[in-house]
């Protein structure tokens, strides 16, 4: 007996769609009596974190660039000519707005001019704790921060950016739902195992997918609390939570409507997803994940897992990622094997750091960040980007379309890395 599906006909989800524009325009419209308020002021003070600073140098003169996050929940950079490293400072802030700052800026990442006023060092939280612990493990300040972005979603610096880009593996080291899927695998699992011996002695009427859902969402819950709520693992968390849900009421999860209604959702509650390149590049990652299983149901469950979701989305995702991203190294086709491998290492990673012995997979990793090889530059034309896109919504009805995109995919593939 099939799963019905999230929406009956057509026309509910058109009607959807219909309701949450509106309610999408209604946030815009917030944000934006918001924006305004903030631009028509000459200054305007706040609070805020430094989530990462790098060292600049313009007419000889040396100075800091800081990305900081406020209290109001808003992200911008700006610049600072003290010596003094600010990284993971908390600093009260007066911003100068003006008028080159966009709504669409201000939605997501802008630049303002400021003048930092005080500075003060972050009052001692979970997350800073347990950052200082991880930090403890590791010698190499390129795997202190590469385990902090892992388990804290924390800045990665330029250095370290440089060299997961040319393994083709940024979207393992930013938090996302890919993470929170693996740990939700992890923790629902082994809260099973102890629940049912006791579900089928004592309360067999219960309905194991509510009562142990429920408390690996909190547990799942308190980890985001101790991480501060990142914006990427927040709307990480109301995926997987939307997820359950679905599960919960039997309806239909590997779903093209499912995945729509659920984008949609995420956008009306958070508007800043309208601008934000990590969210639509997972957005598009889940969307061929979909893809593939909706044409591949004949193939075993195994292979589906080790083959095709890890080669098939790594080459599906070329020509969207070198739209905005023209990095091209011969090293990146590594990135299916380790996306397999990131499975197991990361709760081990996590395991091993809970008992001091983070330190275990230092050796391998400085190895693995030193093989990264040369690059090219390989930028697909915005027209061509833009035909890809449409031949992947036409690939959902038509199996022709689908195969043609394959076919696409695998030779843009190919020509890139035979020419870098």
């Amino acid at each position: 007996m099939e799963k019905p599906a999230l929406f009956e006909t057509r026309r509910e989800f058109i009607y959807f769609i219909l309701i949450a524009g509106v309610l999408l325009m209604l946030h815009l419209g917030w944000h934006y009596k918001e924006y305004r308020d903030f631009t028509a002021k000459p200054f305007f003070f706040t609070h805020a974190k430094v989530l990462s600073s790098y060292q600049k140098q313009k007419y000889h003169k040396n100075y800091q660039v800081l990305k900081l996050r406020t209290d109001e929940g808003w992200q911008f950079y700006t610049t600072t000519h003290r010596k003094k490293s600010l990284q993971n400072k908390h600093i009260r802030i007066e911003i100068f707005p003006d008028e080159r700052i966009g709504f669409w800026d201000f939605l997501g990442t802008f630049y303002a001019k400021s003048r930092i006023r005080q500075v003060d060092d972050i009052p001692g939280t979970p997350q800073t704790k347990l950052g200082d612990a991880v930090r403890a493990q590791h010698h190499d300040p390129v795997l202190q921060a590469l385990y902090k972005a892992l388990f804290f979603a924390d800045p990665i610096p330029k250095e370290l950016r440089k060299k997961v880009s040319l393994l083709g593996v940024s979207h393992l080291i930013a938090l996302s739902g890919f993470h929170l899927g693996i740990l939700w695998f992890l923790v629902y699992e082994g809260l099973l195992m102890l629940y049912r011996p006791l579900q089928q002695r004592f309360f067999p009427y219960r309905f194991a997918l509510m009562d142990v859902g429920l408390v690996t969402l909190a547990i799942l819950g308190i980890y985001l609390y101790i991480t501060g709520m990142p914006p990427s693992l927040l709307r990480a968390y109301a995926m997987v939570t939307t997820g359950w849900l679905v599960l919960l009421f039997g309806v239909e999860l590997v779903s093209f409507y499912f995945l729509a209604a659920v984008l949609t959702l995420l956008v009306v509650i958070f508007p800043a997803l309208l601008v934000s390149l990590g969210f639509w590049f997972s957005a598009a990652g889940v969307f061929y994940i979909f893809l593939l299983l909706h044409y591949t149901k004949a193939i075993p469950a195994w292979a589906i897992t080790l083959l095709v979701i890890p080669v098939g989305i790594f080459v599906l995702m070329l020509p969207v990622v070198h739209m905005v991203f023209p990095v091209t190294a011969t090293s990146q086709l590594l990135s299916p094997l380790l996306s397999l491998l990131f499975i197991p290492f990361y709760p081990a990673a996590m395991l091993l750091h809970l008992i001091g012995a983070g330190e275990l997979f230092d050796t391998a990793l400085q190895h693995l960040l030193t093989w990264g090889t040369s690059a090219t530059n390989h930028q697909l034309p915005v027209w061509a980007g833009a035909i890809y896109l449409l031949l992947s919504f036409a690939a959902i009805r038509y199996k022709y379309a689908f195969y043609l995109l394959l076919l696409l995919a695998f030779g843009y593939g190919i020509y890139i890395f035979v020419n870098v």
